[in-house]
Order: structure tokens, then sequence, then C-alpha cells
């Protein structure tokens, strides 16, 4: 029988020391017996996702945990999107993110519109297509706050901001710059006299929700290509996750998509789906990954005790069944990652080298300790190219 692996991402739980939290970080807070099981069993260690030049974000963060050299097939986050959207891009074509948000004194205040429905996100991207969309310009809905836009006949040189990365801050500031941005920036600018008084929006306020806003473009790139996972590495591997950023991965590299009903990409996520739907594929795939954007969105709304809860709720109902399940195999192996830090402090993507854990058939234990940043630093092993990563821990 083939090693059977597992890959759990808890996107952006690696933190820095919370003074509400004893000045502890969030692993070390949390209650993780399963995580701090397989770090005492097993390997510590970290590992580079992010380049020293390079935007910190999941989608290249991402890209070199699976084993995948950024440099070399990095296109953009949005063009990621698209493949995981069945968007056809023409060779020339640029697609951007098209994220909704709410803006308030003219600063980011919100980059998710108060992750706002997605079927009251359909109706606002529909209205932005009759207003704005052309044969140059076409919106695409996606999942709640997050929609692509695919602009063809112009070519662009920008550079653009995440929204998540400048919540608090002007505006002004963080627009698109460089060759063609004005086209953006113009986009942008409509969508706010769009949404101004559209009637979702008045909804919205009279809830006290947060509005819409505008849209807000960033993440460009073009059409993106990647070698197949298991050309490269002889395995067959399916993704669980939410979010389209890690669908678009996960198609790019021939993984099979498996669907979890009432999997949001938020704290009231199905972790057991998860992690039922985890211990069955091992039964038909050699590898499957465990995405949960949960620790993601509770690092950007500031709440250190959401973050908490979600990595909690990771520990105790995906990351120690799947473990036992695992058990059952002759060989196997487990990897339990974030991508990268979104600090509660900050609200915003940092790019330092996040700590791994790892167990296993042929992994010895060398700290026997549990699983935090420090200990991670502690154990002697870093991954300096974060792509490497792979490899190691399949064939070490």
């Amino acid at each position: 029988m083939s090693r059977k692996y597992v890959i759990i991402i808890p996107d952006g739980a690696a933190d820095l020391k919370i003074a509400e939290l004893g000045d502890k970080t969030i692993f070390e807070a949390a209650d993780i017996a399963s995580i701090n099981s397989i770090s005492i069993s097993g390997r510590q260690g970290l590992a580079r996702t992010i380049g020293l030049n390079q935007a910190a974000g999941s989608d290249i963060a991402i890209m070199s945990l699976l084993g995948y050299d950024p440099t070399r097939y990095y296109t953009g986050r949005a063009p990621i999107e698209a493949v995981a959207q069945n968007i056809a891009l023409d060779e020339t074509d640029w697609v951007f993110r098209c994220n909704l948000v709410t803006i308030a004194d003219e600063e980011m205040a919100d980059h998710s519109a108060g992750h706002i429905s997605s079927a009251e996100a359909a109706r606002l991207i529909a209205d932005l297509n009759k207003s704005l969309g052309n044969e140059s310009i076409k919106f695409y809905p996606g999942v709640s706050y997050r929609h692509l836009c695919v602009v063809k006949g112009t070519d662009f040189d920008v550079t653009t901001e995440p929204p998540h990365d400048i919540i608090g801050r002007p505006i002004a500031k963080n627009l698109p710059r460089g060759k063609n941005s004005e086209l953006l920036i113009d986009l942008m600018n409509r969508s706010r006299r769009l949404f101004e008084d559209h009637e979702i929006t008045r909804i919205r306020k009279d809830l006290g929700e947060n509005p819409v806003s505008s849209i807000w473009l960033w993440g460009q790139g073009k059409r993106a290509t990647m070698e197949s996972f298991e050309k490269r590495f002889g395995l067959k591997g399916a993704a669980i996750t939410a979010v389209d950023l890690v669908r678009g991965l996960a198609k790019l590299i021939g993984f099979d998509l498996i669907k979890v009903p009432g999997a949001t990409g938020l704290a009231d996520t199905n972790y057991k789906g998860k992690a039922a739907a985890a211990v069955k594929a091992l039964e038909n795939y050699d590898i499957v990954l465990v995405h949960i954007e949960a620790p993601d969105e509770a690092g950007h709304a500031g709440s250190a005790s959401l973050k908490k809860k979600t990595v909690e709720s990771i520990d105790k109902y995906i990351v120690g069944p799947v473990s036992e399940a695992l058990k059952q195999y002759d060989d196997w192996r487990i990897l339990v990652m974030p991508d990268h830090y979104t600090p509660v402090s900050t609200q915003g993507h940092q790019s330092e080298p996040v700590p791994f854990a790892m167990a296993g058939t042929g992994i010895d234990s060398v700290l026997q300790k549990n699983f935090s940043e420090d200990h991670a630093a502690e154990a002697g092993l870093t991954i300096e190219n974060g792509f490497e990563l792979m490899e190691y821990f399949l064939k070490s």
C-alpha cells in the first residue's frame, strides 16, 4: 500500500505575542492537543513560504507550500481564482481580483463589506456589468466579497494594494498606480456612485451592516499554468477548501476538488464535515489537502478570541480525527502549517517564516515541546526556500 499524506493549512494562524492572551501567540494560548502531539512525536520547523521581495499573501504562500517556486509559476492572484471559476482567459487578457469593500471617511474600513452574502453580491456584480461592463470589461461573481474583473485590449504595468492589508488607511494613498491605472481608478470611482444609493446598500445600512461602498481592484495578472503534482511527485491528490484561491491552485496542479456542505471560509465553517471528507478521500487519493480560511479572517478582524477559537476548532474537529484515521494505514505522514502570519495586532499579512509540524512514518522526534512559533524556531530546521518543504515532507 502506498503512503498516505495529509496537509492541513490553518490559514493565517501564525501570530505575534498578544497582550490579552497573556503575551502568548494564538498557538501558545490555544488548546491544541492534537497539533501538539504531532509536534512532539515528529518535527517542528520553520519555512519561508513568502520570499523577501514577494508580496505577503496566500497566493504565493500556498503555491510555495504545495512545492511550486512562485518565481517560476506565479502570474498573480486573480488568474488563479479565474481557474477556480472556469473563466477562459486569452493570452493578452488581464484579470483583477474585485473585492466589495466598505469605505468610511475615505479610509478602508472593511475589506469584505461585512462578509456580504453571495446572493447580495451576485446582484451587485450583475448591476456592475450593466453599468460599467462592455466588450472589453466584464465582472464575474464569486463567493461573498470575492469577485473578478477581466479587462481585454489594455496592457497594464500597475501596483495595487490588497484591501485587507490597508484596513484603517486612507484609500487615496493606496489606489492603483502605474501604466493604465487610471482605467482601474475610474471603474472604482464609478462603482462608488452606483452603490451609493443601491437598494442593497440601503437595506444593509438599515440592518446595521457594513454597506458596499465600492469595488477594489487588485491581485492582477495574466493566464496561469502549472505542472501537475502527480507528474512531479507521482501522487494523486484532492483538496478541500471553501475559497476560490485554493480551489484554483488545486485545479492548476491537477488535484480533484471535494465539496463540503456548510464550508464557508469563516469561523462558522463545517469543521467536522471537512474532516469526514478528508478521511473518506484517503481511500482514493495519495495526498489530501485541507484548507481552513477562518483564522485568517479572524486575524483581519483583529479578534484574538475568535482566532483562538478557530484554531482550537481546527485542532479538535479536523487535526484530531484525521490524525487518528491516518494511523489505520501502515505508512502515513501529516503536515500542519499556516501559510503566513496574519497578526491580530496589525490585521494584515506578514511574510516571516511560518512554523510547521509534521509526523508519521520515518519522521523521528527531535524537540519534545508543544507547537509554537518560538519552539519551531528552536527546533533547528529552517527551509529558506519554502517550496522545498514539500520534497522534504514527502521523501525525507
